[in-house]
């Protein structure tokens, strides 16, 4: 079947066209003496090695944050931490200068710098800042190189595990944007050229 095909005008709400499967984490900062969560989703490993990066913007506290502390933490949460996922993005009150919601969070502390997890997160990545790209419109990109890293053994690769059982069993949360979400557990291998190399 042909595909029936228009252009879209390239305004504010061009991504809201359409779903795009993404990531979903919560980044945490260092703001005063306590910790904030952040819900992101364009957020992404930028290289085969140790760095890491998320879009953000100079109006959120997170970008302020890090920028005068240098580090972040980014957890992966679980399908079935959705809610509170979700919960992280509650808004500031007039009254309160941090997100009441977030003392009713569970988080377990980062290991080697000032930070917190979202507890139960299969992925933890603990990031100290590289640079920050301030060129992309009234966004900006935060970059950071990852200084530790802990998984929950379920979601390993080994060569012993099956894969697809595997994903079945401990599906990935994924933010369809805009305002969807996904629990992705049916996958299938993808099918790389013979002699493919990364």
């Amino acid at each position: 079947m042909k595909g029936r095909w228009r252009n879209i005008e390239l305004n504010d709400s061009f991504w809201e066209r359409f779903y795009l499967p993404f990531p979903l984490v919560v980044i945490g900062s260092k703001e005063g003496d306590h910790f904030d969560l952040a819900p992101k989703h364009m957020s992404i490993p930028l290289s085969w090695e140790d760095h890491y990066g998320f879009v953000c913007t100079p109006r959120h506290s997170t970008y302020h944050n890090i920028k005068k502390h240098g580090y972040f933490t980014v957890s992966y949460p679980k399908p079935e931490q959705l809610v509170i996922t979700s919960l992280t993005a509650s808004p500031r009150t007039n009254s309160d200068t941090d997100k009441a919601i977030l003392s009713q969070i569970e988080t377990i502390p980062a290991s080697t710098i000032e930070g917190v997890f979202l507890k139960d997160s299969f992925l933890m990545l603990e990031c100290k800042l590289y640079k920050i790209y301030d060129d992309f419109g009234q966004n900006s990109l935060i970059t950071g190189r990852i200084i530790n890293a802990r998984a929950d053994e379920d979601y390993l690769r080994e060569a012993d595990k099956d894969e697809q059982q595997q994903l079945f069993n401990h599906p990935l949360l994924s933010y369809l944007h805009p305002g969807r979400y996904a629990s992705i557990k049916e996958t299938g291998v993808f099918p790389l050229p013979k002699d493919f190399k990364k």
